[in-house]
């Protein structure tokens, strides 16, 4: 395989073959996007996705490939997943033009432009930010501190600190490391790519956010409203510049790539959560992380979704857990998961929601009780409306199992 050519997987397909140099094949396995298998056939290897999606370019010189991975599920849906938080569901069905996009590249890509487009219609939004300086003449407010201590008994220069305004802020920061990022993912179509250029110009006077860096955070506003829809875009975007390895490492990528059981989490976590606290009031806890299994809070429990209603004397307590399980069948860890769960936090009954396969209960007796262990089903290649339908559904089938 040349360096311009390009490997398309999808996920969940079997195996298939791909002719490859040695130096690509090194890559690949590095990468750890997908498995390999040599074959019979000198410089012919079988290839299949792991639990990632997205478009990547890897290596350097003859160890250079291109990759992509589409998602098992329409692209219109995995952009709904991935964009699903209270403050996006506004702009999901409205600004995402995706369903007739075969890749999920093209699709976020699409996306980003066109929200960015009307982001910038008006102008880069300005805003005041605090700066420090020293200053020949009285700007703001004098650091008499800094003052004394740098220059005793010298009038001028100044140390002062003013509002400064400017387009410098964190919304036109997120908006340029997104374009930034997008512009260097691999078989981006040259329209999309002249008009990002376009969107950078704009943005000529913005300090783009390192490579690696938190991405900048800031605040919705009334001011900056017609930003919001492209910085949940953008998010995303810097989001899938990096992925976490099993044993923790944190890689940077040349593209963007997304880990499925992720998306699903987080996705189920916020829009169950919503649900239930419509359903039936409390507060939705999303990926907990307050519960532990044993003493001296070691040994952190990581359920997706906890619910709390308060009880009789008006503390919230635990009602409901959830866990996402991003695969058809279910396996005995994930009860035994589930069960661990259940117990720490007093509760009879504890609910998976699998992608695939058929829903069930597992009854388990212990002393003095039994704990329900519920297999639910939620099918992502549902349409958005329906799939919305459904999570309630599921809230109310939850909200019926409480005592």
């Amino acid at each position: 395989m040349t360096q311009d050519e390009h490997v398309r997987l999808r996920e969940g397909e079997p195996w298939s073959e791909w002719p490859l140099t040695s130096e690509q094949v090194g890559e690949l396995d590095r990468s750890e996007l997908t498995d390999i298998r040599a074959t019979s056939r000198a410089g012919v290897y079988r290839l299949r996705a792991r639990d990632m999606v997205g478009a990547v370019r890897l290596g350097h010189g003859p160890g250079r490939v291109r990759l992509s991975i589409g998602p098992k599920i329409p692209v219109d849906r995995l952009m709904y997943l991935l964009g699903y938080a209270p403050e996006r569901l506004r702009w999901q069905d409205r600004h995402i033009d995706a369903a007739a996009r075969a890749d999920l590249l093209p699709a976020v890509a699409h996306a980003f432009n066109r929200a960015t487009r009307r982001a910038l219609r008006a102008g880069p939004l300005f805003g005041y930010r605090e700066t420090d300086d020293t200053l020949p003449v009285l700007r703001g407010r004098l650091r008499a501190s800094d003052q004394l201590s740098r220059r005793p008994g010298v009038p001028v220069p100044l140390e002062v600190t003013y509002d400064e305004h400017t387009v410098d802020i964190p919304e036109n920061r997120l908006l340029l490391g997104a374009i930034r990022r997008l512009l260097r993912v691999p078989g981006l179509e040259p329209r999309l790519r002249a008009e990002l250029q376009g969107f950078a110009a704009q943005l000529d006077s913005v300090s783009s956010p390192a490579p690696g860096a938190p991405a900048p955070a800031w605040q919705p506003s009334r001011l900056n409203q017609r930003y919001h829809p492209a910085l949940a875009l953008a998010a995303l975007i810097l989001d899938g510049a990096s992925y976490e390895f099993e044993d923790g490492r944190t890689v940077s990528v040349d593209g963007l790539v997304f880990r499925m059981w992720q998306v699903y989490e987080d996705f189920l976590g916020r829009a169950l959560g919503e649900a239930l606290v419509r359903a039936v009031g409390g507060r939705a806890e999303p990926a907990d992380r307050n519960h532990y299994l044993a003493v001296n809070r070691r040994h952190v429990l990581k359920p997706d979704l906890v619910h709390y209603l308060p009880g009789s004397s008006g503390v919230s307590s635990p009602v409901i857990v959830v866990d996402a399980k991003y695969k058809r069948g279910f396996r005995r860890e994930d009860l035994y998961q589930m069960l661990a769960y259940c117990v720490r936090l007093g509760l009879d009954d504890g609910h998976l929601v699998y992608a695939g396969g058929r829903p069930g209960v597992v009854r388990v007796p212990v002393p003095g009780k039994e704990i329900r262990l519920h297999r639910h089903v939620l099918d992502l290649s549902l349409p958005q409306a329906e799939l919305r339908s459904r999570v309630d559904e599921l809230a109310s089938t939850l909200v019926r199992a409480l005592p």
